[in-house]
């Protein structure tokens, strides 16, 4: 299996790497902003630098979709796991029509309200994972797995 790890910087990357358990033992790669801390993280890893800002920015948008064309039709991810934020948007909806599976993991800090991208990946998401029960009031078919940390 191969899996596409996409999101970005700072606490969206750090939730990403700490599912390392799993996703060590796989074929991967990241998408993620070229920054210090991501530089640091992955410096042993395949990684992708996508375009930032992103946050609601049609001009990211648009580099971002086309990165995600190219890097799925090279790539050919399995599965595709993002903790968000924007960067995740193209990549779950080109992925999906693409045949990979997505898995999406609302950030910790989300008690009780969704994220733009949560909201916007929510109806095409394999799975929906949540970290708080609040959370499922307003992710209904979320799947409520407790704190990654």
């Amino acid at each position: 299996m191969k899996i596409c790890l996409v999101g970005s910087s700072g606490g969206h990357l750090t939730h990403l790497y700490m599912l390392k358990p799993f996703w060590e033992k796989h074929e991967r790669f990241w998408v993620t902003f070229d920054k210090e801390d991501a530089r640091s993280i992955l410096k042993d890893e395949k990684v992708y630098y996508c375009y930032y800002p992103t946050n609601r920015s049609a001009k990211a948008l648009a580099i971002n979709t086309r990165l995600a064309l190219q890097l799925i039709k090279q790539e050919k991810p399995d599965l595709i796991i993002s903790t968000g934020a924007a960067v995740a948007v193209p990549f779950f909806y080109i992925g999906k029509m693409a045949g990979a599976k997505t898995v999406y993991i609302e950030v910790f800090d989300r008690i009780d309200k969704p994220t733009m991208t949560g909201k916007l990946v929510y109806p095409i998401a394999d799975r929906f994972i949540v970290e708080w029960e609040e959370m499922k009031k307003v992710y209904p078919k979320a799947i409520n797995l407790g704190s990654i940390f």
